[in-house]
């Protein structure tokens, strides 16, 4: 009985420094799929943007360019008009740190899928 009752801390600070240290490896790393520019020699390139058009609709703008030996080759570009989300109140700062409340209009959320 003794024997259990003094592994139980002793299983408890290793688990405890595995976390932590499992933590600790983790910061600092950096994605590496993110790029700062786009391979024109031969790749897709796509971005989407959603814009406001009124209290009722937002634009969803996705635009595709094909890049074939450093030029553009085709650029597809299609625009649907989506509901719109509506407005929040969240709380806004200026450059001298004075905060104060506002109206914006929500923000979709956008996901990509690559296959």
């Amino acid at each position: 009985m003794t024997m259990q009752l003094t592994m139980k801390p002793i299983l408890m600070v290793v688990l405890a420094t595995f976390v932590l240290l499992s933590l600790i490896s983790c910061e600092g790393k950096q994605n590496k799929d993110i790029t700062e520019s786009v391979n024109k020699n031969g790749s897709i390139e796509s971005s989407i943007e959603v814009k406001h058009i009124d209290s009722l609709y937002d634009e969803l703008i996705t635009r595709h360019t094909v890049w074939v030996k450093n030029a553009p080759n085709k650029v597809m570009l299609y625009r649907d008009t989506i509901p719109s989300l509506g407005k929040k109140e969240t709380t806004a700062e200026n450059s001298d740190g004075d905060t104060k409340k506002v109206v914006v209009d929500k923000a979709y959320e956008i996901f990509i899928t690559i296959k």
